[in-house]
């Protein structure tokens, strides 16, 4: 990017889902350095980010978890053209030194969910997951009463250092660096779920090339070593 497309282009900005927002932090910073484009990008619940960017705020950059990028895409809020980044699975956790059940497997699992007093999992698709998986067991109205959603933009571990929560679910990249839990592991095989998150131009964004510019140094091999240190995948492995 030339000097004089520097000056055009001003702060580039963009809206992601929480389980994203570390990766994206040290990407962008990477690629402010290299480019000289300063990038704001602000992380909220995705199922608000999502809402803000229906209503048309003026963003330039979207990322949000593939389904939820389509959707946008399919309504004209975001242009045609989705960038696949990462994949992200998902893991649970417990306060810190608390009983860590086994769960290995996904009867284990199963039986870990039973005898936990509260659980925890975010809006999205994490949650949407563990909610259906709950129904596949026959025993979603068991634990119904014990589950805890965080308020949009609070994570689930928070909720578990916090004692609020006994066994939490949230994407592996939420949780490994959060105080005052322990991290189990990923969910077992039969229960495991992957999301894989992607970005896209806004449909209000003035600067559609830098956009893609940022989002082709994000899905490059490049970042492959960012990604890896917040718990992600290449969403091209």
């Amino acid at each position: 990017m030339t000097p004089t497309e520097t000056s055009v282009v001003g702060t580039l900005t963009g809206i992601s889902s929480m389980a994203t927002r570390a990766v994206l932090a040290e990407l962008a910073q990477a690629y402010a350095a290299r480019a000289g484009v300063p990038i704001a990008i602000e992380s909220v619940g995705g199922v608000d980010a999502a809402r803000r960017v229906a209503a048309g705020e003026a963003v330039d950059a979207v990322f949000l978890a593939s389904d939820a990028l389509d959707k946008l895409i399919a309504a004209g809020h975001v242009r045609p053209g989705r960038v696949d980044l990462v994949r992200s699975p998902v893991a649970l956790a417990v306060p810190a030194g608390a009983p860590r059940p086994d769960v290995s497997t996904e009867a284990a699992l199963k039986q870990a969910v039973l005898a936990a007093p509260t659980l925890g999992y975010s809006t999205g698709p994490s949650g949407n997951h563990l909610a259906a998986l709950f129904e596949r067991w026959g025993i979603a109205d068991t634990v119904r009463s014990r589950v805890v959603v965080p308020p949009p933009g609070v994570p689930v571990g928070q909720l578990v250092a916090e004692g609020r929560v006994a066994l939490g679910f949230q994407q592996l990249s939420e949780l490994m660096n959060l105080p005052g839990i322990d991290v189990l592991g990923l969910l077992p095989p039969g229960a495991e779920f992957i999301t894989t998150f992607s970005a896209g131009v806004a449909a209000v964004s003035p600067h559609g090339d830098a956009v893609r510019a940022l989002l082709a140094f994000m899905a490059s091999p490049e970042a492959d070593a960012a990604k890896a240190r917040h718990g992600m995948a290449p969403a091209r492995d």
